[in-house]
């Protein structure tokens, strides 16, 4: 019964997600023209995984619209989450049969839904752009990516606990968000960094996920990278706990 009911409010939310097309191509179609454009200004070519370690190579481009994709999702979540809240819709939500952990699960699988379809296309949009003969791990590259996004996804819904109202909502989002792709290592290495910010850095989502996508997209083995899968999964938790504390249904 609670499976059926996740699946069907699943479907709802994806259906009016969809209605909304600014927002639909805002999330979908905005990662897929940026990959795009610059896979063709600088043709996109796999990495040697010893050049990962070094500022700005070959899988940056992939890595940053990744990290746009799940940024994206993180801003829309909140945004839906604070519009359903002010509109009582939650609070309605919440008085169904539905348990409240099915329906906060259903908004995540939505995002992590949408975010799979975006690399999808991006990644057939760019393809063309990658020389014959190169190895991609798209697989585990998806894979890496809705990892990524997971542990993204509860920072955004512990931001979504926080955030007064709904005209607010996305603005502080991208406040809090955007500039953490300056400090996660995709640009400068973390190691160059001063102490205080390297700190911070290790504390961010973004630095793991970073990480991870870059060392999948130049061919690392999960193996390599499992200190950045286990850190991923603990400040999940740690979202989601303290987002189970403050989080407000009206």
């Amino acid at each position: 019964m609670m499976m059926r009911g996740l699946w069907k409010l699943t479907w709802i939310e994806i259906k009016v997600f969809l209605r909304e097309p600014l927002g639909a191509f805002g999330t979908i179609g905005i990662p897929v023209l940026l990959f795009v454009v610059l896979g063709r200004a600088t043709h996109l070519r796999v990495a040697p995984s010893s050049l990962a370690a070094s500022g700005v190579n070959t899988a940056s481009i992939p890595v940053l619209v990744s990290l746009l994709i799940a940024i994206s999702a993180v801003l829309s979540l909140v945004t839906i989450i604070s519009i359903y809240r002010e509109g009582g819709i939650l609070k309605r939500l919440r008085a169904t049969p539905l348990r409240p952990q099915t329906i906060l699960t259903a908004h995540v699988m939505v995002k992590l839904l949408l975010s799979a379809a975006t690399l999808a296309l991006m990644l057939m949009a760019g393809r063309r752009y990658i020389p014959p003969g190169a190895h991609v791990p798209w697989f585990s590259f998806t894979i890496a990516l809705m990892i990524s996004t997971w542990s993204i996804l509860s920072m955004g819904f512990l931001i979504a606990s926080i955030v007064p109202t709904a005209r607010f909502a996305q603005p502080i989002g991208a406040v809090i968000l955007y500039p953490m792709i300056v400090v996660s290592g995709l640009f400068v290495p973390v190691q160059s960094f001063p102490p205080a910010l390297r700190v911070v850095a290790r504390a961010l989502p973004l630095t793991y996920a970073t990480s991870l996508l870059r060392g999948i997209w130049n061919g690392d083995g999960w193996r390599a990278h499992m200190g950045d899968v286990a850190a991923l999964t603990v400040l999940f938790l740690l979202f989601t706990v303290i987002s189970a504390k403050v989080f407000r249904w009206e």
